[in-house]
């Protein structure tokens, strides 16, 4: 699935992939519901991380390529 994901694409969080990660225990793991339930866009990536930005007033949000997958 990561090869398909692209800057531009429309994506949203794996609840299952992000709960327990690395990133959720460095930081706080009350994750908000928009970003499992609505669809965010890659603004930029790099080799194992995507930047998503969600259309809601908060900043944009750096995911590791496996923790997200395409919006339907």
């Amino acid at each position: 699935m990561a090869g398909k994901i692209k800057k531009g694409a429309l994506v949203r969080a794996v609840k299952e992939k992000l709960e327990g990660s690395l990133e959720a225990k460095a930081s706080d793991n009350r994750f908000p519901n928009y970003i499992f339930d609505s669809k965010g866009e890659i603004v930029d990536m790099n080799d194992e991380y995507a930047l998503v930005k969600f259309y809601v007033p908060t900043p944009n949000i750096w995911f590791r390529l496996d923790q997200i997958e395409l919006a339907e």
